[in-house]
C-alpha cells in the first residue's frame, strides 16, 4: 500500500464506493451488553438478515463475557457451574435464564450467518477479565493476579473486575480449552481476541508471577514500577508465548480457522495491556488485524491511521479499523462514521468493523431509516471479505 498521507479535503467527504469485486471487510460486533440482539432467535435472525441486505460480510458475536460462555460449554460448566448465560447483571431485574430457552445462540448465528453468505468469527470479549463477584472468581481465587499493593480488583463502570493470571498454566489451559471447544464444535470461520487478551500492566504482582520472574532473574524481584521497560517486556513476551501456544493448538485442530485480533493501538496496547500485537504480526500469529480507533477527533483518528506500526502490519496481513458507532450514553453521528470510513478507504486498509450492532441505527439520535440509508450509501454494492495472505509467517 502507499505510504502515510496527511488529512486532506478529500478526507472530509464520503469514502469512495468500492466496486462489487473489490474485497473489503464490513464487520460488526454483536454483544449482549446494552443490546437485545442475542436474547431471542427472532432478534438474532432479523439482525443478520438486515446486515446482509446492507452488504455487511462479517459478524463478530460475543461468546465469552461476565465470567460465562454464551454457548453451551462443558468446559465452562466444570469451572463455573453453568454451561451458558446470556443475561448480564446490567439487566434489571436480573434473570440468569433470560434469553437461553434451551437455545444454542452460537449455532443459530453460524447457521443463519453462513446462509446469508457472511463470515462468523466468535469474539472472546472479556479475555482474561471477569467480574469480581463471578462464580469463576469465587471458585478460583488462586487464578487471580494483583497489583503491587496486593489489590486484585479494578473498577470498570459500576462493576468491579478481576483479572485471571495469563501466565499461570491452569488459566492458560482454561482459556485454550474454551477456544478449542468452539473450534471443534462449530463451523466458525475464525476466533477473535480483543484488547482483553492481555493484562493491565499494573498487575502481575501475584506470588506465582513474581516467583516465575525470580526463577528467570537469579532471585531478583520485579520492579515496583509497573512501567519499567524490562518488567513490561518480560510480561509482554510471556503473553506472546501463550498466544503462540494457543494459535498452534487452534491450527492443529482446524487449520483453516483464522486468528483475528482486535486490540488498541500498539503503543497503548503494549504499555497498558502487555499486548505486543506488532510483534505478533511479525511472528505470523495473526491472520486478520482490526485496530480499535475509537476517536471523536478526526485529527486524532488520522494520526492513529498513519502510525508506522499500522503500516508495517498492513504490509503483511489484512489490517482493518474498528470504528465506534456509539455507546449506551454516547451518540456518534452518521457524518462522523462516513468521514472515518472514507479516511480508512483512502489509505488502502482492508476495511472496517463497527462497535456495536445496537448503535448502528437503534441507540442513536438520528432517525432509524436515515441511519440505515446512510449505511446503504457506504456499502452500496456487495463485497467479499479480504482474502488472507497465505504466505503470512
Amino acid at each position: 500500500m502507499s505510504g502515510p498521507r496527511s488529512a486532506s479535503t478529500q478526507d472530509l467527504a464520503h469514502g469512495n464506493i468500492p466496486s462489487a469485486n473489490n474485497p473489503e471487510l464490513r464487520g460488526v460486533w454483536l454483544t449482549n451488553i446494552d443490546s437485545d440482539v442475542l436474547f431471542s432467535s427472532q432478534n438474532t435472525t432479523t439482525a443478520l438478515r438486515l446486515l446482509k441486505q446492507l452488504h455487511f460480510n462479517t459478524i463478530y458475536p460475543t461468546v465469552w463475557n461476565w465470567g460465562y460462555t454464551l454457548y453451551p460449554s462443558k468446559i465452562a460448566e466444570k469451572e463455573t457451574g453453568e454451561s451458558a448465560r446470556i443475561a448480564t447483571p446490567l439487566e434489571e431485574p436480573f434473570e440468569p435464564e433470560l434469553g437461553l430457552q434451551g437455545r444454542d445462540v452460537l449455532q443459530e448465528i453460524v447457521e443463519e450467518g453462513h446462509q446469508q453468505g457472511m463470515r462468523v468469527i466468535p469474539w472472546f470479549e472479556f479475555g482474561f477479565m471477569a467480574p469480581s463477584d463471578s462464580e469463576l472468581a469465587k471458585r478460583h481465587p488462586d487464578w487471580l493476579t494483583q497489583n503491587a499493593e496486593g489489590v486484585k480488583t479494578k473498577q470498570e463502570g459500576t462493576h468491579e473486575r478481576v483479572w485471571l493470571n495469563p501466565f499461570m498454566p491452569e488459566v492458560q489451559q482454561f482459556i485454550q480449552d474454551l477456544i478449542i471447544e468452539i473450534v471443534s464444535n462449530y463451523d466458525v470461520d475464525g476466533i477473535q481476541l480483543d484488547d482483553h487478551f492481555g493484562l493491565p500492566s499494573d498487575l502481575g504482582y501475584d506470588d506465582f508471577t513474581v516467583g516465575l520472574y525470580q526463577q528467570e532473574h537469579q532471585g531478583q524481584l520485579p520492579s515496583t514500577d509497573s512501567k519499567d521497560p524490562e518488567w513490561l517486556s518480560w510480561r509482554a513476551n510471556k503473553m506472546t508465548d501463550f498466544l503462540q501456544q494457543l494459535v498452534g493448538a487452534v491450527k492443529d485442530r482446524k487449520e483453516e480457522v483464522l486468528i483475528s485480533v482486535s486490540p488498541n493501538p500498539q503503543r497503548f496496547s503494549y504499555q497498558f495491556f502487555l499486548a505486543d500485537w506488532s510483534n505478533w504480526v511479525q511472528l505470523g500469529l495473526v491472520d486478520e488485524l482490526i485496530v480499535q480507533i475509537y476517536r471523536d477527533s478526526f485529527k486524532s483518528f488520522i494520526s492513529e491511521l498513519e502510525k508506522p506500526e499500522l503500516q508495517l502490519a498492513h504490509s503483511r496481513i489484512p489490517v482493518s479499523v474498528g470504528i465506534l458507532t456509539g455507546l449506551k450514553n454516547k451518540f456518534v453521528s452518521s457524518s462522523q462514521i462516513q468521514q472515518q470510513v472514507g479516511a480508512v478507504r483512502r489509505r488502502g486498509f482492508a476495511g472496517v468493523s463497527f462497535f456495536f450492532y445496537e448503535t448502528l441505527w437503534k441507540r442513536t439520535e438520528e432517525p432509524l431509516k436515515q441511519r440505515q440509508a446512510d449505511f446503504s450509501l457506504l456499502f452500496s454494492l456487495p463485497a467479499e471479505a479480504p482474502e488472507l495472505r497465505m504466505d503470512n509467517g
